[in-house]
């Protein structure tokens, strides 16, 4: 999305049928060290009334339990 995620989560609000998250750079785990801002992007999701699922990807670069369980912890706003 070009750095404009938010801004398009909300243009395209209508079209919005899956959201799939992975880190940046890397694909790694959604954590404090990735560019995107998970918690403002899953708030801007609940003010759009997305209701569906997040998918969510990465590449193990630790723990895959611990890493897992800090990705959820990032999105669960």
């Amino acid at each position: 999305m070009n750095g404009d995620v938010i801004r398009r989560l909300r243009r395209y609000r209508d079209l919005l049928g899956h959201v799939h998250a992975a880190g940046n750079s890397g694909r790694a785990e959604l954590d404090d060290t990735q560019e995107i801002n998970y918690p403002a992007v899953m708030k801007a999701l609940l003010d759009v009334g997305y209701t569906g699922y997040v998918g969510q990807e990465f590449i193990p670069t630790r723990n895959p339990e611990r890493g897992l369980a800090e990705a959820v912890a990032v999105c669960d706003v």
